[in-house]
């Protein structure tokens, strides 16, 4: 059974909002895993971020599930800006230097900004942001505070809290899939299941991000038609949520 565990997940969202004209300065990041194939406010976080609160989603929510058209038009508007982030990203030169790399990410849309942080992580270390430092250092104490080193110092401040931010959120985020996706292994690879998961629970390891993995290595196993391991990860499931619920 252990060989149909998919290491499969969806990404946490790690938002920022941009101004130069994309880049503004970030207020939070918000870190969630969720559960592939459930319906959204807006999967992805392709349309942008919801603007109103949780009635309006529910409303939203259900005209979707209600609205064949509306259903439809939603999809549509969803694969067209897919398709629209992927020419985007495709036409994006990688630029080779630290002061290059500044402008790149200066000039990143705020819903791409999870994407080019997974992409360019190695280069976004300490020569990067010491360099940056340098460069604030610079403006700071520049003697001629025009309103282009303001408008520069602004950017370039929003830039280094939203990077450094983002950057922990994602770090953190691989370690804790990591450690999800090692723990899940463990279930699926146990002959004493139900010691394992005590072992897990003693350790604060059994938790809904494993919950969710556990749900897309079955959704995976039924899409390549392995329904027996889909059952057993399944019955797995129903001890996962014992166990999480005890």
């Amino acid at each position: 059974m252990a060989a149909a565990f998919s290491s499969s997940f969806t990404s946490s969202a790690i938002g920022a909002q941009f101004y130069r004209p994309k880049f503004v300065k970030p207020k939070t990041f918000v870190n969630t895993i969720r559960c592939a194939g459930r319906l959204e406010w807006d999967p992805d976080g392709l349309l942008g971020p919801p603007q109103t609160g949780h009635i309006a989603r529910l409303e939203f929510q259900r005209r979707l599930e209600n609205d064949a058209a509306a259903r439809e038009e939603f999809e549509r508007q969803v694969r067209e800006e897919k398709e629209r982030r992927r020419v985007l990203r495709e036409s994006r030169m990688i630029p080779d230097t630290v002061e290059g790399l500044v402008e790149f990410f200066l000039d990143t849309e705020a819903q791409e900004i999870e994407f080019e942080i997974a992409r360019m992580r190695p280069r976004l270390n300490k020569e990067f942001f010491d360099h940056l430092q340098v460069e604030l250092g610079k403006l700071r104490f520049s003697v001629n505070k025009t309103q282009a080193v303001e408008d520069r110092l602004f950017e370039l401040e929003a830039l280094q809290k939203a990077l450094q931010e983002a950057t922990e959120a994602y770090d953190k985020l691989q370690a804790d899939l990591v450690a999800t996706k090692k723990n899940l292994t463990e279930i699926l690879t146990s002959k004493d299941v139900k010691a394992t998961l005590l072992d897990l629970v003693e350790r604060n390891a059994l938790n809904r991000p494993l919950l969710t993995l556990l749900d897309e290595n079955i959704a995976t196993a039924h899409s390549v038609n392995q329904k027996q391991a889909a059952e057993y990860m399944e019955k797995l499931r129903g001890l996962v949520l014992k166990y999480l619920t005890v």
